[in-house]
């Protein structure tokens, strides 16, 4: 009765919040600050969720969602650009290779499965990573892929350093709000089944969970490519939001995470601060700070399996 009781109050919660949101479409003014906040915590919450699975519910440390954000914003915006638009966007590489382009849903889609295969093929050899030794192999992959997407030889594809444009974006708050409601939804089910009890008993105990029969290593890449097939879906929400695509959308992300002092600059910088001056902490944060933040989550992790 409990659970009957809790699945007809999110139906009803779920209904006031779509209401809520086609309400604030008609009153509010698309381009807005309020609008701009909500569409991005849209996505930026699908994106948590999609790295809740793999570092919460299945104790796995990554740090290369961001990648995983831009191969899927990319594929995207490869793939949806009209073919009539093609030579004005890729005028330095002959109009690029692709001359097709398809729906924008099915967009979201290849966004995913592209991010999801690439998970796959890294997820190989880096699985057998554990703890801060993983985050710094998905660090470092998520960096590749930023770098790789650059580069020249690679520009009749993704158009080098030159920005992708004319592709399919949104200008409503329902879009990404429905969009992310139906992910996160997706994530909670699998979280909710065998799967996900497996995924959390992996996060307890490696040890107890392969003696009841469960096979790490296709559990943990499982969990590992859909984590990364959401994160892609989100890269490519976000690509439709910025509508215009650059690799600096996502390295931004990573930096961010990595250097707090970072987001007292920016936050200086924003609010029209020209005189900021950091505290002694933040003078020199560098590659010693994000090591002693790797290693510490590491700690926090291993020590979490004894609770």
């Amino acid at each position: 009765m409990t659970k009957k009781t809790d699945s007809i109050f999110a139906i009803v919660l779920l209904a006031v919040a779509f209401a809520l949101v086609a309400l604030l479409d008609r009153i509010l003014p698309a381009t807005g600050i309020i609008m701009t906040v909500l569409k991005k915590g849209c996505i930026y919450s699908l994106v948590a969720v999609s790295m809740n699975l793999l570092n919460g519910f299945t104790g796995l440390f990554s740090l290369g969602q961001a990648g995983f954000m831009l191969i899927g914003g990319y594929t995207y915006a490869i793939l949806t650009i009209p073919p009539a638009d093609r030579a004005s966007v890729y005028q330095y590489f002959d109009g690029g290779i692709i001359q097709f382009a398809i729906p924008f849903w099915a967009g979201l889609i290849a966004a995913g499965l592209v991010a999801a295969f690439l998970a796959w093929l890294i997820g190989l050899p880096v699985l057998r990573l554990k703890s801060d030794y993983l985050a710094i192999a998905t660090l470092g992959f998520a960096e590749i892929m930023r770098a790789i997407f650059q580069w020249d030889k690679l520009g009749p594809l993704t158009n080098g350093s030159n920005m992708l444009r004319k592709y399919p974006s949104f200008s409503t708050l329902m879009f990404p709000f429905a969009v992310a409601v139906i992910c996160i939804g997706l994530i909670v089910l699998l979280i909710n089944s065998s799967y996900g009890r497996a995924f959390k008993a992996i996060r307890d105990d490696e040890v107890a969970a392969e003696a009841m029969g469960i096979n790490l290593a296709h559990h943990k890449r499982m969990s590992f490519c859909i984590s990364s097939f959401f994160a892609g879906v989100g890269g490519a929400l976000l690509e439709r939001f910025e509508s215009r695509g650059a690799e600096r959308h996502f390295s931004l992300l990573t930096a961010n995470f990595l250097d707090p002092a970072k987001w007292s600059r920016d936050f200086y910088w924003k609010h029209g601060y020209r005189e900021y001056v950091p505290a002694d902490d933040e003078k020199s944060p560098g590659l010693k700070a994000q090591a002693d933040f790797l290693r510490g989550i590491g700690r926090l992790n291993n020590g979490s399996k004894h609770l």
